[in-house]
């Protein structure tokens, strides 16, 4: 009997990681999830083929289990709309990326075998506050502190790729789910009748249903010819109008009462930049590729939401 191919997950316990985990043990994949916390780890994602302990900043037993890994997928980082960015805050997204991605490399770099694939969670900051122009994997970076932040935590994956790993940094939209992440918080509104959209409203909103996140990362996974950035985002990003108007719709609600930024400002801080602005992002790769979206557009994604 051949093998099973041992995938290493970090943020297991997170939104995409959970759906991942769950994706990758139907599949037959020997899943190895680490976590700061195992117990809870067992508890939110039943069936892993076991659960270590990980201290990203330092290096300790867990490292034994990347060398012979077919892949290490890495999706820990703090929630970058959890508080507001204080410098303490911006420090703990910073380690809990940049210094994560250093000792799981550092890692790959000290094995005997090496694994064949490193995909490592990114995010569509990398582009900054842009216009309406449609950006792919090409486009330049941005120059604000999510954009620097992102730049750092990519450079730190693409080390990797010197020890002969093909690395993958999935620049992921909004990812959609009706319990957790923005839509969540975007959808309050809409259920008491006060919803709209945040203005000006013309800003672009880059997103991608859960299934299609999962979707693509296993598509990744034994895509060879695929590496370097790759946008996980639907083919049709939407204004922040549109979408709000489709979200209405869904939840049969109407989009009127729009949210101006300075309130989001007051209330966010720095944070609210990044939903007062907004990127035109389109997976160009992806699409190329082959990859065949479940959800394109937001309207299919929020009715399959919110009629299920």
């Amino acid at each position: 009997m051949a093998t099973r191919k041992r995938v290493v997950v970090t943020g297991a316990t997170g939104l995409i990681g959970k759906a991942v985990c769950d994706a990758l043990i139907v599949r037959g994949y020997d899943v190895v999830v680490f976590s700061r916390d195992t117990g809870a780890a067992r508890q939110i994602v039943p069936g892993a083929a076991s659960y270590v302990a990980w201290t990203p900043t330092d290096s300790g037993p867990w490292t034994a289990q990347i060398d012979g890994a077919f892949a290490v997928i890495s999706l820990a980082g703090a929630s970058i709309g959890g508080q507001r960015w204080t410098p303490a805050y911006k420090q703990k997204l910073r380690d809990t990326r940049v210094l994560a991605t250093q000792g799981l490399v550092q890692a790959m770099a000290a094995a005997k075998t090496k694994p064949q694939v490193f995909i490592s969670g990114s995010a569509v900051g990398y582009y900054g506050a842009r216009d309406a122009t449609a950006l792919d994997e090409n486009a330049a970076p941005g120059t604000d502190f999510l954009a620097g932040l992102v730049q750092e935590w990519e450079a730190a994956a693409d080390k990797a790729t010197a020890l002969g790993v093909r690395t993958v940094l999935l620049r992921s939209g909004i990812v959609l789910d009706p319990d957790q992440g923005a839509l969540a918080q975007l959808a309050r509104p809409f259920r008491f009748f006060v919803g709209g959209p945040v203005l000006p409203g013309t800003q672009y909103l880059s997103w991608i249903h859960l299934a299609d996140e999962v979707g693509l990362i296993l598509w990744v996974l034994e895509n060879e010819a695929i590496a370097g950035p790759l946008n996980a985002t639907a083919p049709h990003p939407q204004t922040n109008r549109d979408f709000s108007a489709a979200l209405g719709k869904a939840l049969w609600r109407p989009s009127l009462l729009p949210v101006p930024g300075i309130a989001l400002k007051l209330l966010l801080g720095e944070f609210a930049d990044s939903l007062t602005t907004g990127q035109r992002v389109i997976p160009k790769k992806a699409l190329e590729g082959g990859y065949q979206f479940k959800y394109p557009t937001s309207e299919a994604a929020l009715q399959a939401i919110y009629r299920s």
